[in-house]
């Protein structure tokens, strides 16, 4: 009776694999791709391991959320900074406070499995989410290069590599576009880029190692405060009046700086940009927020030096 009740029983466990195995087109059952462990490294030299393919992600500044909905993972987005602005449907997410003043225990509530941080962010802030166990790889790219190396580490962390391999190809495509026909170019006109003017006689200016610096030269252009001592410097009127720039472009436009209250600054009448009305608009968020928009930034201001090439 015995061998028989075995018998019974070995041939049930057999059927058994044999339904399994049909199930899943002739090959035994694997994990899950999204259980699956990651790793990556981010651009503080931390390895960070990722449980599982996230489906919480919260994003602690405007380009990482810029990044995520490029991505198509908007609907894995379920927190966000009080900043995150774009696309449109970023406005309806729960709100986290600033990227420099993150309300913890209102990350803590959501439960992210993945937290998409930044340099500026507090250390203690990085300290607790890893004492949380909340993995929050920082994303601080030093160039467009960087960028585009962040979309990749992102694809990575949420299983979105094959997106994040066509968009970094398709921006790579815009910029060599962009280079190439700026390789044409003999002359590269005086460039100032206005960032700050609330203080108009001392206004903050994009300077060496700011990704408008990089534009402007990859536009064909000179950058005026390219010997400048900071990224983001601040330089008298007397500075930019003496290095007479051929084009002002302002990306504080938002902020209600116009090319006409540019030419009633004291002194500024003299300068070529203003006497031939090259002052020009930018949305600001093109140029100095590191994610996807970068290239329309980088399209923006080369058609600013040189539009004859883009006719």
């Amino acid at each position: 009776m015995k061998t028989y009740r075995s018998l019974v029983l070995q041939g049930l466990l057999a059927l058994l694999i044999v339904a399994l195995v049909g199930c899943t087109g002739g090959k035994a059952p694997e994990a899950s791709e999204s259980a699956k462990p990651i790793s990556v490294v981010d651009d503080a030299g931390r390895t960070v391991e990722i449980a599982k393919t996230p489906q919480r992600i919260i994003s602690l500044a405007p380009s990482n959320t810029e990044i995520l909905f490029a991505l198509g993972l908007g609907d894995k987005v379920v927190g966000v900074t009080d900043f995150c602005d774009y696309p449109e449907e970023a406005k309806a997410i729960e709100q986290i406070g600033t990227y420099f003043d993150p309300n913890i225990e209102i990350i803590f509530s959501i439960s992210p499995d993945l937290v998409l941080a930044i340099a500026d962010l507090p250390e203690d802030v990085i300290a607790k989410l890893e004492e949380l166990d909340i993995p929050a790889p920082i994303l601080a790219p030093p160039d467009l290069e960087g960028i585009l190396a962040n979309i990749q580490l992102v694809g990575k962390a949420t299983g979105a590599e094959k997106e994040a391999e066509a968009l970094v190809s398709e921006m790579r495509g815009r910029i060599a576009a962009v280079t190439e026909k700026a390789s044409e170019v003999k002359e590269k006109p005086r460039v100032f880029c206005e960032i700050d003017a609330t203080d108009p006689s001392k206004p903050w200016a994009s300077g060496p190692g700011s990704f408008m610096d990089a534009m402007i030269r990859l536009s064909g252009g000179t950058n005026v405060a390219a010997d400048a001592e900071s990224p983001w410097p601040q330089l008298s009127a007397e500075e930019i009046i003496a290095q007479d720039p051929d084009i002002i472009i302002l990306a504080d436009s938002k902020y209600g700086v116009t090319a006409e209250s540019v030419g009633e600054r004291p002194g500024w009448e003299v300068i070529t940009a203003v006497k031939e009305g090259a002052i020009f608009d930018l949305d600001d968020d093109l140029i100095s927020r590191p994610g996807p928009r970068i290239v329309d930034g980088l399209e923006a201001v080369a058609r600013i030096i040189h539009p004859e090439l883009f006719e």
